[in-house]
């Protein structure tokens, strides 16, 4: 039997994915010194990408044969679109922010929210449980190791909170656990292709993060 995809992905991938995990972005929260400027643009882009993740999964309910797979992708589009959107919008109306177009026009926002769009459109199942992985093992990641980080902002606690969460936790576990059982039927080019996407969207990641910071250009990301 081979080895469990996901090792595999963590391992060829280590570099990136400890890049994205020690983001600026991730730093500022642990010292408690993000700009209420850049969690503000942060808020819009991250809001933004909430709802295409809705379309993410609405692709992966399609694209899924298992009856059970699609059961837990419909669970999990109900809690981006009633929990997670509800949260922005409490979050816009609290901060007195609302949609940016010109935010969401920058380059590294576009081809992030682009990049991941394309990979459920054109990919198949795997390649969507693939991509959700690379993000939502990464935030649980995170944001698990600033759990007990002194966050100033009550609404930068919630959201760090959000992703530590046994709900978030059980996401994240069940999408390694069912990326490892489709790995057993995948063939060697589908396995190095799940490594390069897991990749290609942490790099995707680490651009849309540095988005928020109105002082790092675009040849910086």
């Amino acid at each position: 039997m081979p080895e469990p995809l996901t090792d595999r992905i963590l391992a060829e991938n280590a570099e990136v994915f400890a890049a994205m995990v020690n983001h600026r972005f991730v730093q500022d929260i642990a010292a408690d010194a993000l700009p209420a400027q850049a969690f503000d643009r942060y808020l819009l882009i991250e809001g933004g990408f909430v709802e295409t993740a809705i379309a993410i999964f609405g692709y992966a309910v399609a694209k899924a044969s298992d009856l059970g797979d699609r059961r837990k992708m419909i669970d999990t589009l109900n809690a981006l679109a009633n929990e997670q959107m509800a949260y922005f919008e409490r979050a816009y109306a609290q901060r007195a922010i609302s949609p940016d177009p010109e935010l969401q026009s920058d380059p590294r926002v576009a081809t992030f929210r682009d990049g991941m769009l394309a990979i459920a459109r054109d990919g198949d199942f795997g390649a969507i449980v693939t991509a959700m992985f690379a993000a939502e093992w990464m935030y649980w990641t995170w944001c698990t190791r600033l759990a007990e980080a002194p966050i100033s902002d009550p609404m930068l606690r919630d959201w760090v909170d959000m992703h530590a969460a046994p709900g978030f936790t059980a996401q994240a576990r069940w999408l390694r656990d069912r990326l490892d059982a489709l790995g057993e039927e995948m063939t060697e080019v589908a396995r190095s292709e799940a490594v390069r996407v897991f990749g290609h969207v942490q790099q995707l990641e680490i651009a849309f993060h540095s988005a928020i910071y109105a002082d790092a250009s675009i040849r910086e990301a």
